[in-house]
């Protein structure tokens, strides 16, 4: 996964609460094997309504989604966190998250920033007309087009591992040596030569 620092792009609003993983990427596009081409079909039901938020010409391009309460409740299923990133989104800001999404959007490199509701409301007002937010990981801060500065806080842990772009294999690999000896001091407690 890439790191993330910072980012100075256009945000789009989707005010709604409890936002489930199923409205994110319906079922029926579960199929693919791959981690891409699932963009097409974000929120694809709401999207057939004109009105829908998203389809609004001045949120093209967006790649920071502001958004309601526990954002991504529902069933586990990665594929929302994906079909967001397939999108052009880098950054959901919310005042909660689903608690397993948090956990995939952190594994794939989408920034989930929770932000106070009132704050969040804020923001939105600012953004409503697909204006350009910086979110910058780094200092932990939301720069809004009049220059007011919002802070937010993020785990350390969380905040590590996007700031470098380490998902659970690569912080794995960075103990590739002790790993390797380890398994030279400690043989294999059956001799897997034998099975075949």
């Amino acid at each position: 996964m890439k790191a993330f620092r910072s980012i100075t792009a256009r945000a789009a609003v989707l005010d709604r609460p409890d936002v489930d993983t199923d409205q994110i990427i319906p079922k029926q596009f579960l199929k693919r094997i791959e981690r891409t081409g699932y963009g097409q079909f974000l929120f694809y039901d709401w999207r057939q309504d004109p009105d829908f938020e998203l389809n609004r010409p001045d949120y093209d391009g967006a790649r920071i989604l502001l958004t309601g309460p526990n954002f991504g409740c529902g069933s586990s299923r990665e594929h929302a966190v994906w079909a967001l990133q397939d999108y052009g989104f880098d950054v959901v800001v919310a005042p909660s998250f689903g608690d397993i999404f948090f956990s995939n959007a952190v594994q794939t490199g989408l920034v989930p920033v929770t932000l106070e509701a009132g704050e969040l409301k804020t923001l939105m007002e600012s953004a409503a007309s697909g204006s350009e937010l910086t979110v910058d990981l780094e200092t932990e801060t939301i720069l809004d087009p009049s220059g007011r500065r919002v802070h937010f806080a993020i785990d350390p842990f969380v905040r590590h591992s996007l700031l470098s772009g380490l998902d659970a294999i690569a912080r794995t690999l960075q103990h590739d040596g002790e790993i390797d000896a380890f398994e030279a001091r400690v043989g294999a407690p059956v001799e897997t030569t034998a099975l075949s």
